[in-house]
C-alpha cells in the first residue's frame, strides 16, 4: 500500500517499482539498504535521506541537489572514500526520529529532474562500486516497506519546519496535551499560536457566544453570518483553526470548581481571563497535581487623553511556583473602574503581544528557545515600550 504523498507522485511510484526500499518518514525519502564498502572494503548498508518538498500533500520536485546518507564513510574498491560527493561528514539529527553521518552534494549540468533521477543518481555513484565486485549486491532489493502510520496533528504536512532545519527542534513539543482557558482576545492568538506546533492534543474552554466584539480582537476575519448565529467561542475556533490541526477538543463551558479535573490529564495550561476567584481555584488545582501553566493579564489605563498599557505573562512549573502569590496577580473579582481593559476594549495588539509573550515563554521551558534569564514573569510596558523580567530562577 502507497502512502498519501508516495501515491501522488509518479518519480517517488518510479523508484519503489524499480524495487528501492522507499520510505517516506516525516517530510524525508528515505531509501534502505544501499550496499557500500567502508574504508576496509567490507559491503555495508546504508540509509539515503532526502528533503521532500511537499504542496496540498503532494509531492512536488525542487532544486535541491543535496542528500543526506546513514552509515560510515562510503568508498571504492580500493577502500577510498567517495569525496567527489562528500560534502561534509558529521552526525546531524535532521527530525525526532532520523538522523544521518554524512551530507552529499552533486549536481550534474541542468540539475535532477526529479527525485527518481536525484535518488537513483545518487545510488549509483555509490553502489555501482560494489556491484562492480559482487554483482549480487543491489539496492535493488524489492522489499516493501511497511508505511510507518502518521501521527502527525496536521491536516497537511508541515513543510515549513523542513525547508528551515528545525523539524527536530519543533518536535520537542509533540505529544504533548495543552489546555487554553478562554478563548477572549489572548486566548484566541494563543490557540492561534500553539495549532501551528506539534502538540498533539488542544483542549479549549470557554462558555462564551462568539459576539461582535470579539470579531475586533480575534484572529482572522469573522464573517457577519458566524455573528448572527451566536456560536460558542470554543465551536468557532476549533472550527477555524481545525483548518490546519486535528487534535483541538471543544469545552464548551467556564471551568469551575465542580469541572476543575476536565484539566487533570493535560501536560500545559494556558490561562487567560479576567475572574480571579477561579483563577485561584485553577491555580491551586494545578499545583497541587503538577501541572506547568502561564497566566496572561493586560491592564489599560486613561492617562492625559492617551492610553497607558501593560502585558503581563507569569509560568509556573515544577519546583518555581511560589512567586504568584506575591501579589502580582488579582485574585479577586471587583470591576477594577481604572482598568478600562475589562470594558472590551479593542486593543488587538495588545492581545496579539500578550499572546506571543506566553507563546514564546512556553517554548522556552521545552527547549525551543533560549532562555539566558531563566525569568519566569515579565512585564511590558508601553509608555517606556519595555519588558522587564523578573522572578529568576538561578
Amino acid at each position: 500500500m502507497f502512502s498519501k504523498q508516495i501515491s501522488l507522485s509518479p518519480d517517488i511510484i518510479q523508484l519503489r517499482n524499480d524495487g528501492y526500499e522507499v520510505e517516506i518518514k516525516e517530510n524525508f525519502l528515505l531509501i534502505h539498504n544501499i550496499p557500500y564498502f567502508n574504508t576496509d572494503k567490507q559491503v555495508c548498508k546504508g540509509i539515503l535521506i532526502s528533503k521532500l518538498s511537499i504542496k496540498g500533500n503532494q509531492v512536488i520536485h525542487t532544486k535541491d541537489h543535496t542528500t543526506f546518507f546513514k552509515g560510515s564513510e562510503p568508498c571504492d574498491a580500493k577502500g577510498i572514500p567517495i569525496r567527489s560527493i562528500i560534502n561534509n561528514s558529521r552526525l546531524q539529527k535532521l527530525s525526532a526520529n532520523i538522523s544521518a553521518n554524512h551530507l552529499f552534494s552533486s549536481k550534474p549540468n541542468g540539475g535532477y529532474r526529479n527525485y527518481y533521477h536525484k535518488m537513483e543518481s545518487y545510488i549509483s555513484m555509490i553502489s555501482n562500486h560494489v556491484e562492480s565486485v559482487y554483482a549480487n549486491q543491489t539496492a535493488k532489493t524489492f522489499r516493501v516497506l511497511k508505511d510507518a502510520e502518521c501521527n502527525s496533528p496536521f491536516a497537511y504536512v508541515d513543510t515549513s519546519s523542513i525547508r528551515a532545519d528545525i523539524l527536530a527542534i519543533n518536535n520537542k513539543l509533540s505529544g504533548l496535551k495543552v489546555g487554553i482557558i478562554g478563548l477572549g482576545g489572548t486566548g484566541s492568538y494563543i490557540l492561534d499560536m500553539v495549532s501551528k506546533t506539534h502538540v498533539n492534543q488542544i483542549h479549549i474552554f470557554d462558555g462564551d457566544v462568539f459576539n461582535q466584539h470579539n470579531a475586533f480582537r480575534s484572529p482572522s476575519a469573522a464573517p457577519i453570518e458566524i455573528l448572527n448565529k451566536n456560536v460558542k467561542k470554543v465551536d468557532y475556533y476549533k472550527n477555524l483553526f481545525g483548518n490546519i490541526h486535528l487534535g483541538i477538543s471543544a469545552h464548551g463551558n467556564y471551568i469551575t470548581k465542580s469541572n476543575l479535573d476536565l484539566l487533570k490529564d493535560l501536560d500545559f495550561v494556558f490561562i487567560a481571563i479576567d475572574r480571579g476567584t477561579i483563577k485561584k481555584l485553577i491555580f491551586n488545582f494545578l499545583e497541587d497535581i503538577g501541572i506547568r501553566f502561564i497566566d496572561c493579564g493586560i491592564g489599560v489605563i486613561n492617562k492625559n487623553d492617551s492610553l497607558l498599557a501593560s502585558v503581563r505573562t507569569n509560568s509556573s512549573i515544577e519546583g518555581f511556583r511560589d512567586h504568584l502569590w506575591t501579589n502580582k496577580i488579582s485574585f479577586e473579582d471587583e470591576d477594577d473602574q481604572e482598568n478600562i481593559y475589562s470594558s472590551n476594549i479593542q486593543l488587538c495588539e495588545l492581545n496579539i503581544m500578550s499572546a506571543c509573550l506566553a507563546v514564546l515563554k512556553w517554548k522556552q521551558l521545552y527547549g525551543v528557545y533560549h532562555d539566558l534569564d531563566n525569568a519566569y514573569s515579565s512585564v511590558y510596558n508601553s509608555s517606556v515600550n519595555e519588558i522587564i523580567n523578573e522572578d529568576v530562577r538561578n
